[in-house]
Order: structure tokens, then sequence, then C-alpha cells
């Protein structure tokens, strides 16, 4: 029986152990492979190319590291090369293999000012984070992306250059900090739910006005979870 991803003509090569793992764990997981190439900061088709035309022929340690993380697998299971010894650390206790998720980092600004346009989504590179410290936030690292603050709206709490990461994943609307898009401009508002179906949109500097608006003009696009910046 033919699947999308293997190939079952006669005489064609088997898909090796590492694609179909890849396969097989993205199914499990209910994860598209071009949201895993989101995850690994490329385009929306380099899985879909590795797996099907063998184009990385490997896959990069990051990229390999990056998606044994998130699947909770070893590297091993797509591709890594077997460990030949292991660190030890203290009274010859096991050290425990790194954890870390590469997070895209997008080349656009949520601004805290008076706006800006969000013209390209596009990785320029990536920010890593503890997988273990995701996981107990109740983080996917699919989901979460790293942008840079303009403007000085939300002074104290965000100031122009910080960073924020960003959660994706679909939640009911809460109190909190959030990126939105309100009248094709993308921003970083504190909102809180209104009066007859309306959300207030707050900057934390008192010089800036509080806005309400209809619940349906405003597109909330995630939710922030982390900051970080200069001192």
């Amino acid at each position: 029986m033919n699947s999308r991803f293997e190939t079952q003509q006669s005489g064609e090569t088997p898909m090796d152990p590492a694609r179909a793992r890849l396969i097989a764990l993205a199914a499990e997981r209910g994860v598209s492979l071009s949201a895993l190439s989101g995850l690994l900061g490329r385009n929306a088709a380099y899985l879909q190319q590795f797996v099907r035309k063998g184009s990385p022929r490997k896959l990069e340690e990051n990229d390999r590291r990056t998606l044994a993380e998130f699947f909770g697998v070893d590297e091993a299971e797509l591709g890594a090369p077997p460990r030949e010894t292991v660190l030890t650390v203290g009274a010859g206790q096991p050290a425990r293999t790194a954890d870390w998720a590469d997070i895209p980092r997008l080349p656009l600004g949520a601004s805290a000012g008076p706006g800006t346009l969000a013209l390209d989504a596009a990785p320029v590179d990536r920010l890593r984070f503890s997988g273990r410290w995701l996981r107990q936030q109740g983080l996917e690292p699919v989901m979460l992306s790293v942008i840079e603050v303009e403007g000085d709206s939300m002074e104290p709490t965000l100031r122009d250059g910080d960073e924020i990461l960003v959660d994706r994943s679909p939640r009911p609307l809460r109190s909190g900090l959030h990126v939105i898009r309100l009248d094709d401009v993308l921003l970083v508002k504190r909102l809180e739910p209104g009066s007859a179906g309306t959300v207030q949109i707050i900057s934390d500097n008192p010089a800036y006005p509080r806005v309400e608006r209809p619940r349906t003009e405003v597109a909330v696009l995630g939710r922030v979870v982390w900051k970080g910046g200069r001192i």
C-alpha cells in the first residue's frame, strides 16, 4: 500500500530508518513536516525534501538535536552516529544529554509605540532555550517565535530593543501581554477582556491612552511568555 512519503515502485531503494522514524514521530505527535521545518528555522518544504528527495542527505547536527529534543527521543533514531563515550559527573553518575530547543528569531518588530507593518516573517537565526524549562512552562517549541520590541509604550515592562518569546498556541484569551495585529499593524500590548464583546488594549506606559476595540477587530497572534534584553 502506497503512503504519502514512501516510494514503493519496483527497484527503488527503501527509505532509510532515520527518514521513516521522522515520519512516524511526526504522525504520532500530530505535527506536520512543514511545522517542524519552521521549528528549525527552515523553509516550509525543508523536511519534505529531506524525506521525499533525500536532500539534504543527512540532517545537520543542530537540526537533528532540535527534533530529537522536541520528540523526546535519542538523536541516533534520527541518524546520529552512536555515542562512543558517556560523560560522567559526581560519583560516577552519567551526565544528562544536552536538552535544548532552538527557537526561530524573526526579523520583524512588535511595536510598543506607533506601530510597524509586519512585512517579512522569514527567520534570520535562532535563540536557544532549555528544553526542560520550556516543558515546565507547558510550551511546545514548534509553536514559539522570538521577536524584538520597538518603541516605548510598554515601558517599564518592555523596553525598546527587548526580545520576547511568543507562544502561538491557540488558547482562550485571558489578561496578559500579547502580540496582536490591529489595522494591519503588529503590536505588543496588554489585553484585558472588555464589555459587550470588546477587548481593552493597554499600554503600560501611562503616557499612552487605553484603547477599547471590538474583539473581532483584534487578531491575537500569540501570548508573550518571556522577555530578555540589555541591562
